[in-house]
């Protein structure tokens, strides 16, 4: 799925991976190991990604989170269109129809008893995607794990993956120096553009910052937990993370510009 090139491989201990290679010009596979890596600070289920080389070039390789027990992921737009009338399953970008409130009523449906435990594992990624700018959480970017259980088959929020669309990915060094230089880079959070709608006369989708504001106002319950895990995160953890990366792999510049985002969503989603 997805427009990125990208291929399934099975390493030496039988564990199934997903090797993508970045958009030219971009950090897609940096973004992708940093967001995992914020993932696991904050305890928020997701999928585990390294960064990888094939063939001498860069990108960043994801392992499967459904091949070790008997479970079928199904994506956002296939629950959602056995939900919602009229919805399109094919419209990946622009699709209006994919709002917050949609996507709760379809948690409610599938999940039942545990709606609220299904709500609170998502509001965990909408923090997630506010904190690093993550604008790409379109209904193929989330879904559903079907697994059996002792007489039946019940339905769980899958971990969270694709998150290579964080952190300013496809900017220019010049684009973030001239940000960085105007004091601009809150600015830049607050002007993206998500990919889940409020509601869906909306011609664009808040960014994930300002879905998340919205969703906290509305009900702030399934909110509550991810948002006491931020009181543990600090300007120094996330520094650590992006750290990791490789110099060879990520510019000061985009090194620069990935903290001071966070820095400016973490400081904003502590108002909350």
């Amino acid at each position: 799925m997805g427009s990125k090139k990208k291929f399934w491989y099975i390493d030496p201990d039988k564990r199934f991976w997903l090797f993508k290679f970045p958009r030219p010009g971009t950090g897609e596979h940096w973004a992708e190991k940093i967001v995992a890596e914020t993932a696991k600070l904050l305890d928020i289920s997701h999928a585990r990604v390294e960064l990888a080389r094939f063939q001498n070039k860069r990108g960043s390789t994801t392992e499967s989170f459904t091949y070790r027990r008997p479970r079928a992921l199904y994506h956002g737009n296939q629950l959602l269109a056995s939900t919602v009338s009229d919805y399109n399953p094919d419209k990946v970008f622009g699709n209006s129809h994919h709002t917050f409130g949609n996507i709760w009523r379809t948690l409610e449906r599938f999940c039942c008893e545990m709606a609220f435990r299904a709500k609170g594992r998502f509001g965990e990624y909408m923090v997630l995607d506010a904190l690093v700018g993550n604008t790409d959480r379109h209904h193929e970017n989330w879904g559903l794990l079907r697994r059996p259980d002792v007489k039946r088959w019940n339905w769980i929020v899958a971990p969270s993956y694709d998150h290579a669309s964080s952190l300013g990915r496809e900017l220019s060094d010049t684009r973030r120096d001239t940000l960085h230089a105007h004091n601009c880079v809150g600015s830049y959070s607050e002007k993206a553009h998500g990919a889940i709608y409020w509601p869906d006369i909306d011609r664009r989708a808040p960014s994930p910052l300002e879905l998340v504001r919205q969703a906290c106002r509305r009900n702030s319950r399934p909110f509550e937990q991810v948002l006491k895990k931020l009181e543990r995160l600090d300007d120094a953890a996330l520094r650590d993370i992006v750290n990791r990366i490789p110099n060879s792999w990520m510019t000061p510049s985009e090194r620069t510009f990935a903290m001071t985002l966070m820095h400016y969503n973490l400081s904003q989603l502590r108002k909350l």
